[in-house]
């Protein structure tokens, strides 16, 4: 989404940006302040949802006033985004020493390199599905390490487990969040070298067993050049995560949705998403991997955004079998 910047008018044109400096109405002295007016319509809790992870995300909040509140390590360091959406623009502001880089990433992040308009529905439920959400864009954070840590914790474990593990080590290795006005409770995850260095026994405290751990030391040890995957094509992104010990196709789809915006990554070897994805399009509820790729085959290049439609519907198989048991083997 291309677009430019009148000074004369301090407005922006579509699809462009402002720079604003925080005055004494912006929330924290320090805040840094930029408006975005995107090409189109941007639901920011659609488009940023899959960044929160659980209802309680010490690193993603969203308040009474509809503002999203967001941390992250940045390469600069830390930074606090609060984000609110108006009538026709996003406003943006940013604390900490990643302020700068977290805003000018800020329309990525909120999809300005999705090209929604490329997708072409083929079933009656996803097109139903696209059309009651013409906000929804796919993030691009470009940062890996911030997606790939809580998704190899959520590997083979509930969601709930995963969860509870991924606020508890923020919250005991990470910083609180950088502003005056972050609100309480908000932390910003440790960066690489941190994450590297947890002894043994704060993992087993979190509730995270050998292997998910030790692949996260790996990852952390070498998260400048994970890091890297964030501008290569998804092949190449893939590869590069894939070549750590523990993180096998199913982590790096559900990392690179988020950090590289990838539009075809589809999650294999997951536990539920294959027979939902048959259900909803073949009244298949056993459908596997296999099945699942080929009635997404329509989609090559858009597969991810139509099995997200696809859930986004909630047309799932009734269930037939118990919830899973916390220690149950989830995802893969």
């Amino acid at each position: 989404m291309a677009g430019r910047f009148d000074p004369l008018t301090r407005t922006a044109a579509r699809g462009g940006r402002v720079d604003v400096p925080a005055g004494r109405h912006a929330p924290g002295a320090a805040a840094k302040r930029r408006v975005w007016v995107p090409d189109g319509v941007v639901d920011l809790g659609l488009t940023l949802g899959p960044l929160r992870r659980g209802p309680h995300d010490p690193t993603f909040r969203v308040t009474p006033d509809g503002a999203v509140w967001k941390t992250a390590q940045t390469g600069d360091g830390p930074v606090t985004l609060r984000i609110t959406s108006g009538v026709d623009a996003v406003h943006a502001d940013a604390w900490g020493p990643g302020a700068e880089r977290a805003l000018d990433t800020l329309p990525a992040l909120l999809g300005a390199g999705d090209d929604p308009a490329a997708f072409v529905p083929r079933h009656r439920l996803v097109h139903a599905s696209h059309r009651r959400r013409p906000g929804l864009r796919l993030t691009r954070t470009g940062l890996v390490l911030e997606s790939l840590i809580p998704t190899v914790l959520e590997q083979k474990v509930t969601s709930d487990e995963a969860y509870r593990a991924w606020r508890r080590l923020v919250r005991q290795y990470g910083e609180p969040a950088p502003g005056d006005e972050a609100p309480e409770g908000l932390y910003v995850m440790p960066p690489a070298r941190t994450w590297a260095l947890i002894p043994s026994w704060d993992w087993h405290k979190a509730g995270v067993d050998a292997k998910r751990s030790a692949t996260i030391v790996r990852a952390a040890r070498v998260a400048s050049r994970l890091e890297e995957a964030a501008v290569m094509d998804l092949p190449a992104a893939a590869r590069r995560l894939e070549a750590v010990p523990g993180i096998g196709p199913w982590t790096s789809a559900e990392t690179l949705q988020r950090s590289n915006g990838a539009a075809d990554a589809v999650t294999t070897g997951d536990l539920h998403l294959p027979g939902i994805i048959g259900y909803a399009l073949a009244d298949d509820r056993d459908a596997d991997d296999a099945a699942m790729l080929e009635l997404l085959a329509p989609y090559a290049g858009q597969r991810h955004r139509a099995a997200r439609l696809i859930l986004l519907a909630g047309h799932a198989p009734p269930r037939r079998a118990p919830r899973m048991y916390r220690g149950d083997i989830g995802k893969i």
